[in-house]
């Protein structure tokens, strides 16, 4: 299905390539990534902005884990929501963001942080 030019406009205006493919927007004030999905009536895009901006990178498995089973249920609505963007761009695992947790979050078991 071909897009229309306002929706072709509305995917030029966030730098997308296409629907479905989450981009990282570092300048972006509050959110990581945005994303552009077909509206849920068929009719247009959706824009989806996820990820926080001002959280750390920490995604370590013990971090990954808590991230899905907290989102478990925004994550299972699909490409409607951000948190389905956020675990398949951010928490993917192998597939997701490579960023380890900076040393002032890094904790070494039987040590206390300074």
């Amino acid at each position: 299905m071909a897009l229309s030019d306002s929706d072709r406009n509305k995917l030029k205006k966030y730098g997308l390539s296409g629907l479905n493919k989450p981009k990282r927007t570092p300048d972006h004030p509050t959110k990581k990534g945005v994303v552009a999905v077909k509206s849920p009536s068929g009719k247009g895009v959706k824009v989806i902005r996820f990820g926080d901006q001002k959280m750390g990178h920490n995604y370590s498995p013990e971090a990954r884990k808590s991230f899905k089973s907290r989102h478990a249920k925004n994550i299972a609505k699909g490409p409607q929501s951000a948190a389905y963007w956020a675990d398949k761009f951010f928490w993917a695992g192998p597939s997701g963001s490579k960023k380890s947790p900076p040393k002032s979050q890094k904790l070494v078991r039987g040590l206390k942080r300074k």
